[in-house]
């Protein structure tokens, strides 16, 4: 089966730091997100995946290449101007002729595909969503599923007043390829709020998957910073990159700690990384590849990007 990364966001939320860079390549534990995505698609024996451009692509395909690297074979579909979620994967059509998986380079997540792959074929469907649940589902599209997971109802980001269910759409879907009848060319169209509803007032059937797992929009600053704690303490079944010094330090290849720095984890210390005297980094920090934190330096609760410099004695605390 194939499989659709949609990597075409700006993610205007997270500015500044995505603007030089597309939504999918921001760091996390300095791996862009979209090579987790990349890496969750291997696992699931899903390796032939067209990856949708359209913001900055150029830095995109310069950084995955053809996947021979990790393993996988990519191919890409630009866009000229955005399309949406449904638009994008249109533009991918020609690729697409048989039962495809759809997911979005920009969130984080370890949710079963194969579960979600094996319940949509059980049920025939046309197209089948992972859900999860959420305790707060405002920023989120809603939808409400009966007791044998056929959805009957889809609402876009409600206020509380509107809310009816707590599962909300992860933007994960397994799709037939009947669904880009509902899709026209070159138009800007988005799969919740046009698609799906389209498909749905035809009686087509459209199918919810409540997905156990984790997962994580990473849409703003605080969704961001929230996603690495979480994976720090354990709540996604994601590695931080390095080797395991204590039960919750990871510390990258090359990296120097002076004897007398002290680290309170959980922590993650990339790639030459240099700790000086005296340096010290508490719960729940990330340090990028290339950092140098001078004698006396502080850090707390705080994610500090690659080839930064922290002068002495400064405090940093998120």
């Amino acid at each position: 089966m194939k499989a659709v990364v949609m990597a075409g966001g700006e993610g205007t939320r997270l500015r500044p730091l995505t603007s030089n860079q597309p939504k999918p390549m921001v760091p996390v534990f300095n791996k862009p997100i979209m090579l987790y995505i990349i890496e969750l698609l291997k696992k699931h024996r899903l390796t032939d995946i067209v990856v949708t451009l359209q913001f900055m692509p150029q830095i995109i395909r310069n950084y995955f290449g053809d996947g021979g690297d990790i393993g996988v074979d990519l191919s890409y579909a630009v866009e000229q101007h955005p399309l949406g979620t449904a638009g994008s994967v249109k533009n991918a059509q020609d690729h697409l002729d048989k039962t495809f998986l759809v997911i979005s380079g920009d969130a984080l997540t370890d949710i079963d595909l194969t579960k979600l792959i094996q319940f949509h074929k059980s049920k025939r469907a046309m197209a089948t969503i992972a859900l999860k649940r959420v305790e707060n589902p405002l920023e989120f599209g809603v939808v409400i599923a009966n007791e044998d997971g056929q959805i009957e109802r889809f609402l876009e980001k409600p206020t509380w007043g509107e809310i009816f269910s707590d599962t909300i759409n992860t933007g994960i879907y397994v799709l037939e390829p009947e669904i880009f009848s509902y899709i026209p060319d070159g138009e800007n169209v988005d799969f919740s709020k046009d698609v799906f509803p389209k498909a749905l007032a035809d009686g087509k059937p459209i199918y919810g998957f409540v997905a156990d797992g984790y997962w994580c929009d990473v849409g703003n600053y605080e969704q961001y910073v929230q996603a690495h704690q979480e994976i720090m303490q354990g709540k996604a079944d994601i590695q931080p990159p390095g080797i395991k010094m204590r039960e919750d330090i990871w510390v990258g290849e090359g990296a120097y700690i002076d004897p007398s720095a002290d680290i309170d984890g959980p922590v993650v210390i990339g790639p030459h990384v240099r700790l000086e005297k005296d340096v010290e980094i508490h719960e729940l920090s990330v340090i990028g590849s290339n950092v140098v934190l001078k004698e006396g330096a502080h850090i707390h609760r705080s994610i500090i990007w690659e080839n930064t410099y922290v002068g002495p004695q400064a405090h940093l605390h998120g």
